[in-house]
Protein backbone atom coordinates (compact mmCIF):
# COMPACT_ATOMS: atom_id res chain seq x y z
CA UNK A 1 0.00 0.00 0.00
CA UNK A 2 2.60 2.47 1.09
CA UNK A 3 4.52 1.71 -2.69
CA UNK A 4 1.51 2.31 -4.38
CA UNK A 5 0.51 5.54 -2.45
CA UNK A 6 3.57 6.77 -3.33
CA UNK A 7 3.63 6.16 -6.94
CA UNK A 8 -0.11 6.94 -7.26
CA UNK A 9 1.70 10.34 -5.73
CA UNK A 10 4.31 10.88 -8.40
CA UNK A 11 2.27 9.82 -10.83
CA UNK A 12 -0.05 13.12 -9.53
CA UNK A 13 2.44 15.35 -9.42
CA UNK A 14 3.81 14.33 -12.91
CA UNK A 15 0.50 15.46 -14.39
CA UNK A 16 0.25 18.89 -12.61
CA UNK A 17 3.38 19.25 -13.50
CA UNK A 18 4.82 20.92 -10.85
CA UNK A 19 7.14 19.22 -8.45
CA UNK A 20 8.80 17.45 -11.44
CA UNK A 21 8.94 20.64 -13.12
CA UNK A 22 12.76 21.62 -11.83
CA UNK A 23 13.93 18.15 -12.92
CA UNK A 24 12.39 18.39 -16.29
CA UNK A 25 14.21 21.89 -16.76
CA UNK A 26 17.18 20.66 -15.63
CA UNK A 27 17.50 18.18 -18.80
CA UNK A 28 19.99 18.69 -21.57
CA UNK A 29 18.99 15.94 -23.23
CA UNK A 30 15.27 14.15 -24.46
CA UNK A 31 14.22 11.56 -22.07
CA UNK A 32 12.89 9.50 -25.44
CA UNK A 33 15.36 9.97 -27.95
CA UNK A 34 18.59 11.57 -26.16
CA UNK A 35 17.77 14.62 -28.33
CA UNK A 36 18.48 17.67 -28.00
CA UNK A 37 16.23 19.95 -25.69
CA UNK A 38 15.58 23.14 -27.99
CA UNK A 39 13.52 26.81 -26.04
CA UNK A 40 10.54 27.44 -28.03
CA UNK A 41 10.00 31.37 -27.01
CA UNK A 42 6.99 32.33 -28.42
CA UNK A 43 4.98 29.53 -26.95
CA UNK A 44 6.94 29.11 -23.81
CA UNK A 45 7.52 25.89 -24.68
CA UNK A 46 10.25 23.42 -24.16
CA UNK A 47 10.92 20.13 -26.60
CA UNK A 48 12.93 17.67 -28.40
CA UNK A 49 14.42 19.05 -31.52
CA UNK A 50 14.10 15.34 -32.78
CA UNK A 51 11.50 13.76 -31.61
CA UNK A 52 8.49 17.03 -31.10
CA UNK A 53 8.39 15.41 -27.05
CA UNK A 54 7.14 18.40 -25.43
CA UNK A 55 9.23 18.52 -21.53
CA UNK A 56 7.48 21.41 -20.40
CA UNK A 57 4.91 24.70 -21.40
CA UNK A 58 3.28 27.58 -20.14
CA UNK A 59 6.06 29.19 -19.21
CA UNK A 60 6.96 32.30 -18.03
CA UNK A 61 7.40 35.03 -20.26
CA UNK A 62 10.03 37.98 -19.33
CA UNK A 63 9.16 40.01 -22.14
CA UNK A 64 7.07 43.19 -22.24
CA UNK A 65 2.63 43.02 -21.98
CA UNK A 66 1.08 44.02 -25.04
CA UNK A 67 -0.71 46.80 -25.13
CA UNK A 68 0.21 50.34 -25.46
CA UNK A 69 -2.02 53.46 -25.26
CA UNK A 70 -0.05 56.67 -26.03
CA UNK A 71 0.82 54.96 -29.91
CA UNK A 72 -1.55 52.81 -31.70
CA UNK A 73 1.42 50.92 -33.65
CA UNK A 74 3.26 50.23 -30.46
CA UNK A 75 1.33 47.78 -28.02
CA UNK A 76 3.78 47.42 -25.59
CA UNK A 77 2.10 48.18 -22.14
CA UNK A 78 5.90 49.22 -20.75
CA UNK A 79 6.05 52.64 -22.46
CA UNK A 80 8.62 53.87 -24.11
CA UNK A 81 12.47 53.20 -23.72
CA UNK A 82 14.77 55.30 -21.63
CA UNK A 83 16.69 57.87 -24.08
CA UNK A 84 19.05 60.49 -23.66
CA UNK A 85 17.37 62.96 -26.20
CA UNK A 86 15.17 64.02 -23.28
CA UNK A 87 16.18 66.18 -20.85
CA UNK A 88 14.43 63.78 -17.82
CA UNK A 89 15.36 60.76 -19.95
CA UNK A 90 11.83 60.02 -21.26
CA UNK A 91 10.40 59.48 -17.57
CA UNK A 92 8.12 61.94 -16.58
CA UNK A 93 4.58 62.94 -17.37
CA UNK A 94 3.08 64.56 -19.95
CA UNK A 95 -0.68 65.75 -20.31
CA UNK A 96 -1.98 65.64 -23.89
CA UNK A 97 -2.68 69.16 -25.83
CA UNK A 98 -6.42 67.73 -26.52
CA UNK A 99 -8.73 68.93 -25.37
CA UNK A 100 -11.25 65.93 -24.94
CA UNK A 101 -12.63 63.49 -23.01
CA UNK A 102 -12.05 59.32 -23.60
CA UNK A 103 -15.02 59.25 -26.13
CA UNK A 104 -13.47 62.34 -28.84
CA UNK A 105 -15.93 64.68 -26.82
CA UNK A 106 -15.17 68.39 -26.68
CA UNK A 107 -14.66 69.29 -22.83
CA UNK A 108 -16.46 72.32 -20.88
CA UNK A 109 -15.10 75.74 -20.44
CA UNK A 110 -14.10 75.05 -16.96
CA UNK A 111 -12.38 71.46 -17.28
CA UNK A 112 -10.35 73.30 -20.14
CA UNK A 113 -8.78 75.80 -18.44
CA UNK A 114 -8.33 73.13 -15.28
CA UNK A 115 -6.16 71.04 -17.30
CA UNK A 116 -4.43 74.03 -19.19
CA UNK A 117 -2.82 74.98 -15.47
CA UNK A 118 -2.20 71.26 -14.66
CA UNK A 119 0.08 72.11 -18.00
CA UNK A 120 1.81 74.62 -16.92
CA UNK A 121 2.25 73.29 -13.44
CA UNK A 122 2.98 70.34 -14.78
CA UNK A 123 5.79 71.71 -17.67
CA UNK A 124 7.39 73.64 -14.54
CA UNK A 125 8.24 70.55 -12.32
CA UNK A 126 9.45 68.99 -15.27
CA UNK A 127 12.55 71.34 -15.47
CA UNK A 128 12.72 73.15 -12.07
CA UNK A 129 15.99 74.11 -12.32
CA UNK A 130 18.82 75.86 -14.77
CA UNK A 131 20.29 72.89 -15.68
CA UNK A 132 17.46 70.98 -17.18
CA UNK A 133 15.69 74.21 -18.86
CA UNK A 134 19.23 74.27 -20.65
CA UNK A 135 19.31 70.37 -21.41
CA UNK A 136 15.41 70.91 -22.58
CA UNK A 137 16.47 73.91 -24.88
CA UNK A 138 19.02 71.96 -26.44
CA UNK A 139 17.81 68.80 -26.83
CA UNK A 140 14.95 70.12 -28.23
CA UNK A 141 17.13 72.24 -31.06
CA UNK A 142 19.12 69.16 -31.69
CA UNK A 143 16.01 66.91 -32.25
CA UNK A 144 14.75 69.60 -34.88
CA UNK A 145 17.79 70.19 -36.84
CA UNK A 146 18.12 66.16 -36.56
CA UNK A 147 14.56 66.26 -38.56
CA UNK A 148 15.25 69.04 -40.94
CA UNK A 149 18.67 67.02 -42.01
CA UNK A 150 16.77 63.46 -42.07
CA UNK A 151 19.59 62.31 -39.27
CA UNK A 152 18.40 58.77 -38.22
CA UNK A 153 17.82 57.74 -34.59
CA UNK A 154 21.17 56.52 -33.40
CA UNK A 155 22.58 59.84 -34.53
CA UNK A 156 20.41 61.95 -32.41
CA UNK A 157 20.97 59.84 -29.46
CA UNK A 158 24.39 60.11 -29.09
CA UNK A 159 24.27 63.90 -29.50
CA UNK A 160 22.20 64.27 -26.90
CA UNK A 161 25.11 61.97 -25.04
CA UNK A 162 27.63 64.65 -26.06
CA UNK A 163 25.68 67.63 -25.05
CA UNK A 164 25.08 65.88 -21.41
CA UNK A 165 28.84 65.29 -21.19
CA UNK A 166 29.36 69.01 -21.96
CA UNK A 167 26.87 69.56 -19.13
CA UNK A 168 28.82 67.25 -16.37
CA UNK A 169 31.63 69.01 -17.39
CA UNK A 170 30.60 72.53 -17.06
CA UNK A 171 31.81 73.33 -20.31
CA UNK A 172 28.37 75.60 -21.59
CA UNK A 173 29.09 78.96 -19.52
CA UNK A 174 29.15 81.66 -21.73
CA UNK A 175 28.62 79.55 -24.67
CA UNK A 176 25.97 79.57 -26.91
CA UNK A 177 23.59 76.35 -26.51
CA UNK A 178 22.38 77.12 -29.93
CA UNK A 179 26.21 76.59 -31.32
CA UNK A 180 26.77 73.80 -28.51
CA UNK A 181 23.43 71.54 -29.48
CA UNK A 182 24.60 71.99 -33.05
CA UNK A 183 28.52 71.21 -32.82
CA UNK A 184 27.18 68.13 -30.93
CA UNK A 185 24.74 66.62 -33.61
CA UNK A 186 27.89 67.79 -36.07
CA UNK A 187 30.08 65.85 -34.27
CA UNK A 188 27.20 62.56 -33.74
CA UNK A 189 26.43 62.77 -37.36
CA UNK A 190 30.33 62.22 -38.14
CA UNK A 191 30.77 59.67 -35.38
CA UNK A 192 27.67 57.42 -36.69
CA UNK A 193 29.19 57.72 -40.55
CA UNK A 194 26.05 59.96 -41.71
CA UNK A 195 27.89 63.13 -41.70
CA UNK A 196 26.98 66.90 -43.38
CA UNK A 197 28.93 69.39 -44.36
CA UNK A 198 28.22 72.86 -41.80
CA UNK A 199 27.07 74.13 -44.52
CA UNK A 200 24.30 72.18 -43.91
CA UNK A 201 24.34 72.45 -40.46
CA UNK A 202 24.34 75.96 -40.68
CA UNK A 203 21.08 76.35 -43.24
CA UNK A 204 19.03 74.25 -40.37
CA UNK A 205 20.54 76.33 -37.01
CA UNK A 206 20.23 79.51 -35.30
CA UNK A 207 23.16 80.57 -35.75
CA UNK A 208 25.91 80.95 -38.19
CA UNK A 209 28.37 78.62 -39.15
CA UNK A 210 31.39 80.19 -37.39
CA UNK A 211 29.85 80.25 -34.03
CA UNK A 212 29.45 76.16 -34.82
CA UNK A 213 32.84 75.59 -35.99
CA UNK A 214 34.58 77.05 -32.39
CA UNK A 215 32.32 74.77 -30.44
CA UNK A 216 32.80 71.79 -32.37
CA UNK A 217 36.72 72.52 -31.97
CA UNK A 218 35.89 73.53 -27.99
CA UNK A 219 34.11 69.83 -27.64
CA UNK A 220 36.48 67.99 -29.69
CA UNK A 221 39.38 69.13 -27.73
CA UNK A 222 37.71 69.60 -23.94
CA UNK A 223 35.99 65.91 -24.55
CA UNK A 224 38.36 64.14 -26.53
CA UNK A 225 35.83 63.00 -28.71
CA UNK A 226 37.55 60.47 -31.13
CA UNK A 227 36.51 61.22 -34.71
CA UNK A 228 37.79 60.02 -37.69
CA UNK A 229 38.58 62.07 -41.32
CA UNK A 230 34.93 61.73 -43.20
CA UNK A 231 34.97 59.64 -45.73
CA UNK A 232 33.73 60.81 -48.95
CA UNK A 233 31.56 58.13 -49.67
CA UNK A 234 29.77 58.88 -47.05
CA UNK A 235 28.37 61.71 -48.64
CA UNK A 236 27.16 59.78 -51.51
CA UNK A 237 23.83 58.53 -50.76
CA UNK A 238 22.53 61.61 -49.44
CA UNK A 239 23.32 63.58 -52.67
CA UNK A 240 22.25 60.85 -55.19
CA UNK A 241 19.51 61.17 -53.16
CA UNK A 242 19.47 64.80 -53.43
CA UNK A 243 20.43 64.78 -57.21
CA UNK A 244 17.65 61.74 -58.29
CA UNK A 245 20.50 60.02 -60.11
CA UNK A 246 20.25 56.20 -61.09
CA UNK A 247 21.79 53.13 -58.84
CA UNK A 248 24.30 53.03 -62.10
CA UNK A 249 25.88 56.23 -61.39
CA UNK A 250 26.07 56.16 -58.19
CA UNK A 251 27.81 52.69 -58.03
CA UNK A 252 30.36 54.45 -60.69
CA UNK A 253 30.52 57.22 -58.50
CA UNK A 254 31.54 54.98 -55.39
CA UNK A 255 34.24 53.20 -58.14
CA UNK A 256 35.47 56.63 -58.62
CA UNK A 257 36.02 57.65 -54.87
CA UNK A 258 37.88 54.29 -54.10
CA UNK A 259 40.01 54.22 -57.00
CA UNK A 260 41.20 57.67 -56.15
CA UNK A 261 41.64 56.73 -52.38
CA UNK A 262 43.64 54.03 -53.58
CA UNK A 263 45.84 57.20 -54.87
CA UNK A 264 45.41 59.28 -51.73
CA UNK A 265 43.06 61.68 -53.79
CA UNK A 266 41.30 62.74 -50.93
CA UNK A 267 44.12 63.75 -48.25
CA UNK A 268 43.62 67.24 -47.36
CA UNK A 269 40.65 67.84 -49.64
CA UNK A 270 36.77 68.13 -49.02
CA UNK A 271 35.00 65.15 -48.70
CA UNK A 272 31.58 66.64 -49.59
CA UNK A 273 33.74 68.36 -52.60
CA UNK A 274 35.07 64.71 -53.88
CA UNK A 275 31.98 63.19 -52.95
CA UNK A 276 29.98 65.81 -55.19
CA UNK A 277 32.58 65.54 -58.03
CA UNK A 278 32.29 62.06 -58.11
CA UNK A 279 28.92 61.80 -58.70
CA UNK A 280 29.63 64.66 -61.41
CA UNK A 281 32.14 62.78 -62.98
CA UNK A 282 29.86 59.68 -62.78
CA UNK A 283 27.04 61.02 -64.55
CA UNK A 284 29.43 62.07 -67.33
CA UNK A 285 29.76 59.04 -68.18
CA UNK A 286 26.66 57.62 -67.52
CA UNK A 287 24.61 60.28 -69.49
CA UNK A 288 23.18 61.32 -66.30
CA UNK A 289 22.69 65.16 -67.34
CA UNK A 290 23.56 66.70 -64.51
CA UNK A 291 25.14 70.30 -64.34
CA UNK A 292 27.47 72.04 -61.92
CA UNK A 293 25.00 74.44 -61.27
CA UNK A 294 22.47 72.01 -60.01
CA UNK A 295 25.01 69.99 -58.26
CA UNK A 296 26.00 73.13 -56.38
CA UNK A 297 22.46 73.90 -55.55
CA UNK A 298 21.64 70.40 -54.22
CA UNK A 299 24.95 69.70 -51.91
CA UNK A 300 26.16 73.26 -51.03
CA UNK A 301 30.09 72.45 -52.97
CA UNK A 302 30.85 74.97 -55.28
CA UNK A 303 30.97 74.79 -58.83
CA UNK A 304 34.41 75.58 -58.95
CA UNK A 305 35.19 72.66 -56.70
CA UNK A 306 33.42 70.10 -58.91
CA UNK A 307 35.10 71.63 -61.98
CA UNK A 308 38.75 71.14 -60.49
CA UNK A 309 38.42 67.97 -58.53
CA UNK A 310 35.96 65.61 -61.26
CA UNK A 311 39.18 65.53 -64.28
CA UNK A 312 41.62 64.62 -61.52
CA UNK A 313 38.89 61.74 -60.01
CA UNK A 314 38.54 60.77 -63.84
CA UNK A 315 42.00 60.54 -64.48
CA UNK A 316 42.66 58.41 -61.30
CA UNK A 317 39.90 55.99 -61.90
CA UNK A 318 40.92 55.49 -65.76
CA UNK A 319 44.41 55.01 -64.49
CA UNK A 320 42.42 52.45 -61.94
CA UNK A 321 41.06 50.39 -65.24
CA UNK A 322 44.20 50.20 -67.23
CA UNK A 323 46.04 48.46 -64.64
Amino acid sequence: MTGTSVDATDQRTTRNGKRNAAPERERSECPECTGRIAYDEEHGERACADCGLVLDADGIDYGPEWRRFDDGDDRCRVGAPVTARKHDKGLSTTIGWQDEDAYGNRISGRKRRQLQRLRTWNERFTSKNARERNLKQALGEIERMASALGLPEPCRETAGVIYRRAVEEELLPGRSIEAMATACLYAAARQQGTPRTLVAFASVSRVEKLPVQRAYRYLSSELGLKIEPADPIHYLPQYASELGVGDETERLARKILEAAKDRDLHSGRSPAGLAAAAIYGAGRLTDEGLTQERIGEETGVSGVTVRNRYRELLDAYGATRDR
